[in-house]
């Protein structure tokens, strides 16, 4: 089994059995999700993202970069199949009741792969996102060439398409919290385990797409939590935790994380951790 398929299986293992699934996922979209917000306005800023943007967003997870860009007037159709909990909260929040016309939005959210978003008759995508970062875990980027590979058909010449990563150790304060990750997931010596971000991380995986690399960039994203405890329930929403708690329990993980984010801990109660994030952009052949 491949490393990104070991990821995939724990988290599939994780949601099916846990029944606070929906409660995970809503801490994602509640706590967690915002913290790359600044990535996702620089990007669409850069891309000057608006009505004439035909957004094919890969792991779109609960929607909030879909939900900006269709603010900025752009049609959007999110991708994913990862987690079915944070695609129901993408349909609250992109697909409103029939008569709710104030919030209604130009959006499609498709619980499947790349060619299930395929739109027979629809102009093709202008804009591909892969806004989940790569470049902290062992294998997070397997599989990603591929889904690439798969919008590539759907999306005009020269599309620009946009990945993402954790930039370098010593820029991501959070970097030192995934290590317990790492630490506790080494009995398993499982590959979803922090490893260090690579300078040329982003560029091999557009490589192996087929993409031409077409300009970077690096934006701040802090990692702000009100407490320690909603720092712990956002940092394990992310799924980065999931090896370490198959690997020992879920206490044990809770402990060290509350543990490892004290040195973070200001004197009012409230997390803070500067992290930068870098993107690459790429082109469609």
């Amino acid at each position: 089994m491949t490393p990104a398929l070991v990821r995939r299986h724990l988290r599939h293992t994780a949601t099916a059995a846990d029944p606070d699934a929906r409660a995970r996922a809503r801490d994602w979209s509640e706590i967690q999700e915002r913290m790359l917000v600044p990535l996702h306005e620089a990007v669409y800023a850069r891309l000057e993202v608006g009505s004439g943007t035909r957004l094919l967003a890969l792991g779109c997870g609960a929607g909030l970069a879909l939900l900006l860009a269709a603010a900025r007037g752009a049609t959007v159709t999110g991708v994913d199949r990862s987690c079915p909990e944070r695609l129901a909260l993408a349909r609250q929040r992109l697909l409103p009741e029939p008569w709710n016309t104030r919030t209604r939005t130009t959006a499609r959210i498709v619980d499947g792969s790349p060619r299930d978003a395929a739109d027979p008759g629809a102009d093709p995508y202008t804009l591909v996102t892969a806004f989940e970062p790569i470049g902290c875990l062992a294998g997070d980027s397997e599989g990603l060439a591929g889904l690439l590979a798969a919008a590539t058909p759907l999306t005009e010449k020269g599309a620009p398409v946009v990945l993402a990563g954790w930039g370098p150790p010593e820029r991501c304060a959070t970097s030192s919290v995934l290590r317990v990750a790492t630490k506790l997931a080494d009995p398993l010596r499982s590959p979803g385990s922090w490893r260090p971000a690579l300078r040329d991380d982003l560029e091999e995986v557009a490589q192996r797409a087929g993409l031409r690399p077409d300009g970077s960039g690096r934006v701040a994203c802090p990692f702000g939590y009100a407490d320690l405890d909603s720092a712990v329930r956002g940092l394990l929403s992310t799924g980065l935790f999931d090896a370490a708690v198959a690997a020992t329990d879920q206490d044990q993980v809770d402990k060290e994380l509350t543990e490892a984010l004290h040195a973070h801990q200001r004197p009012d109660g409230t997390v803070w951790m500067p992290n930068v994030f870098r993107y690459l952009i790429a082109r469609t052949p």
